[in-house]
């Protein structure tokens, strides 16, 4: 099986690492800055699961080595069209287009551009960032998930990625409900994303606060009955679980588009918290906080933009 991940961050670039590690014949499509320091010096990676520098494969353009049996999508929601356009190339008969990426807005891009038969569901839970060299700092969590989005067998390229994963010792692989591991995610990050980008502090922070523990459970509310209104409501148990983690005290958890806004970079406004906002909107329900988050979002955007900033 051939694998092309477009990207090598903290999520397809750890992903990758490992497989490749484990034998599986894996590409990464990077841009020329990043291609030559991936060359030169692998793909660096300090995590606690064990430190290693790894040689990859590394091509520019799509249409190097392919096509692939499963691409890989591990980019920035904002960077989406510029992604289909680099892996279109790669894209054969009978590939597999695994986007990780956050929300549901990416699906309508990718079934437009490539057929929605071609495009699974696939998301991450990988904990890390890039550090200051382009290493891969991951910190905890090494999760994946993906599946088929109409709820048929997994086809075999999937099933040979769930095989692959599990050789490298990658948590998680393929799941038959995708959808509702999708909502699951959103949920959470809808939530988390709101709260830390309009509070600008931690989950500790906020819950410190006199009412942030109240907002946060209202924000994962908003989130909740718009999963519900979908189809997708989350369990008792997966909903107890996240606000369990987005309200207990001290707790050093933050959303990483805080991170972004604090280095003034572009964030996924509107994949996280504006397209949870207009689904709330069509199905009547009303959801404050995610106005008032998606409100600040866009002014932050707007002074980028006013800025020249992309």
């Amino acid at each position: 099986m051939k694998i092309l991940i477009l990207g090598a961050g903290a999520v397809g670039g750890y992903w990758g690492a490992r497989l490749a590690q484990a034998g599986i014949d894996v590409t990464f499509l990077l841009r020329e800055a990043r291609a030559e320091r991936v060359r030169r010096d692998g793909l660096v990676v300090k995590s606690p699961r064990g430190d290693a520098v790894v040689p990859v494969k590394v091509v520019t353009r799509g249409g190097e080595g392919g096509p692939y049996d499963v691409v890989v999508l591990a980019c920035k929601a904002y960077d989406l069209d510029s992604a289909m356009e680099a892996v279109a190339p790669a894209v054969g008969p009978d590939t597999v287009i695994v986007p990780m990426l956050n929300g549901h807005a990416h699906f309508a891009k990718l079934d437009a551009r490539f057929g929605a038969a071609r495009v699974a569901g696939g998301l991450a839970r990988i904990s890390g960032m890039l550090g200051p060299n382009g290493e891969i700092l991951h910190s905890g969590a090494s999760g994946v998930s993906f599946g088929e989005r109409d709820g048929k067998p997994a086809r075999p390229a999937l099933v040979a990625l769930d095989a692959a994963c599990r050789k490298a010792g990658i948590d998680g692989g393929l799941n038959p409900d995708i959808n509702q591991d999708l909502w699951d995610k959103w949920v959470m990050l809808g939530a988390i994303a709101s709260m830390c980008a309009s509070m600008r502090g931690t989950v500790g922070d906020i819950v410190a606060a006199d009412e942030g523990a109240a907002l946060m459970r209202e924000t994962l509310d908003e989130c909740c009955r718009v999963a519900a209104a979908s189809g997708h409501a989350p369990s008792d148990k997966v909903r107890g679980g996240i606000e369990k983690g987005l309200t207990t005290a001290g707790a050093k958890t933050v959303a990483s588009i805080l991170g972004d806004m604090e280095k003034g970079g572009a964030v996924e406004a509107f994949q996280i918290v504006g397209d949870m906002l207009a689904r709330a909107r069509a199905h009547g329900i009303a959801a404050p906080n995610l106005r008032f988050a998606y409100a600040h979002l866009q002014a932050y955007e707007a002074r980028r933009a006013r800025k020249g900033l992309k």
